[in-house]
């Protein structure tokens, strides 16, 4: 079965995925992060939420776009729909902002109540504490598929915690899958035995379900978290030559398999974009020109390198237009491209790109003009131009539903990429 037929949809609620272990330093949080940003690359167009319990907010230093959060966990603990809290985030992955001082549930089974009736769709990911407290036993209730990283036989031993957490749920037992984590695949025990496949012939030995692959330990990938940025950055974007960067890849493939193994549809579409509006958890719900709410219908611009997407308004665009002082622009139906290049001195250009299959031209910004370009840049993506690589921004010229300009984009953005491979930009 292909991945375009692995996508389903679900009656109700999203699919759960709960990472949780009673031992702390096992790799939870990266593991979590990170199989998001994988299962949303494999799958554009499946929703991917994550939203975290513990209390070290590197969720939110992930996934947080220029400082902006949505609702917190705190107010999903209070009875709040998380289709309500969610913000899209980098990488196309919404999020829930973390929060101190969580007030567990009085019932265990709270967040599986709630998720219940909750109209989120796709993926759900719940990064939980490194004790098995109410907070980590409602994540576990609620879940459809569990996670629990294993690094070393302590950690092992300490699944049994989760194992017994899942002992009154429905097909329980078959939910839990450990995962080796933080191998060091140079550590060799008695007879050449490697670590992973002790800790696979010893979980199995016990009854578990093991995943189809662990994950290395890495120093690159360490190093992901440990900069002088407070920004932390995924194995997707940063780690693609380490071993590390298969084994997600791997992972993720797993999950979307078990998902596709549902009886039951999984909500892979959102909400219907026949109705004009625009899909929660692939848009930003905010214009970036003024952070306003963004209304159904404006100019849509898409990222083509991170997805950033959504909705300008009208008059936002049409000021930043007149800023750059345009003396000829398409007309609607076309849009702009604005490419940047983080070269020797960062190159950033701006196009005309008509959907009919013209020529565009190239437009001289003043360096005023440039410096507010470079500040929309930044609103988008949620990074200075200067941390980018490479980074195209496609904007649509004229005011429409979503679902109209979905019927123009791809051709504005098969000529947008045709401009770049010309040496246009």
């Amino acid at each position: 079965m292909n991945l375009e037929s692995q996508r389903r949809l679900r009656s109700a609620g999203p699919y759960v995925v709960t990472v949780a272990s009673e031992k702390g330093g096992v790799g939870k949080t990266t593991l979590a992060t990170n199989l998001a940003v994988y299962l949303k690359a494999l799958d554009e167009d499946l929703p991917v939420t994550i939203a975290s319990f513990d209390n070290h907010f590197s969720v939110d230093s992930m996934f947080a776009i220029g400082g902006r959060s949505g609702g917190s966990v705190a107010r999903l603990l209070e009875g709040t729909l998380p289709e309500e809290l969610a913000q899209l985030g980098e990488y196309g992955v919404a999020f829930l902002a973390s929060a101190r001082g969580l007030e567990p549930p009085a019932d265990p089974h709270f967040l599986r109540q709630l998720l219940s009736h909750s109209g989120l769709c796709g993926v759900l990911i719940l990064d939980t504490r490194p004790i098995l407290d109410v907070l980590s036993q409602s994540a576990l209730l609620a879940a459809d598929l569990v996670l629990t990283p294993i690094k070393d036989r302590a950690s092992l031993v300490n699944a049994a915690a989760v194992q017994a957490q899942l002992a009154g749920v429905t097909a329980g037992a078959d939910r839990l899958w450990l995962v080796p984590s933080l191998i060091d695949g140079r550590l060799r025990l008695r007879e050449n035995l490697g670590m992973q496949e002790f800790l696979v012939w010893s979980a199995q030995e016990r009854g578990y379900q093991v995943a189809p692959t662990g994950i290395a330990k890495s120093p690159k990938v360490e190093s992901l978290a440990t900069g002088l940025s407070s920004r932390i950055y995924p194995v997707l974007t940063h780690a693609r030559s380490t071993q590390v960067h298969r084994q997600f890849r791997t992972l993720a493939e797993f999950v979307l398999a078990r998902l596709a193994a549902l009886p039951a549809p999984l909500a892979a579409r959102g909400p219907d974009l026949a109705a004009g509006e625009p899909r929660s958890r692939l848009h930003a719900a905010s214009c970036p020109l003024c952070a306003a709410p963004a209304p159904g219908a404006g100019a849509y611009y898409q990222a083509l390198h991170s997805r950033h997407r959504g909705l300008l308004h009208a008059g936002c665009l049409a000021r930043l237009l007149a800023a750059s002082e345009f003396e000829t622009m398409p007309g609607e139906g076309s849009a702009l491209l604005l490419h940047f290049a983080a070269e020797q001195d960062p190159v950033l250009t701006l196009h005309l790109v008509a959907g009919d299959g013209m020529a565009p031209g190239a437009v001289e910004l003043s360096p005023a003009a440039a410096d507010s370009w470079r500040e929309f840049l930044h609103q988008v993506c949620g990074r200075l131009p200067e941390e980018l690589f490479r980074e195209e921004l496609l904007i649509g010229l004229g005011s429409r539903r979503v679902d109209a300009w979905r019927e123009t984009f791809g051709p504005l953005r098969r000529q947008a990429l045709q401009t770049l491979r010309d040496g246009g930009a």
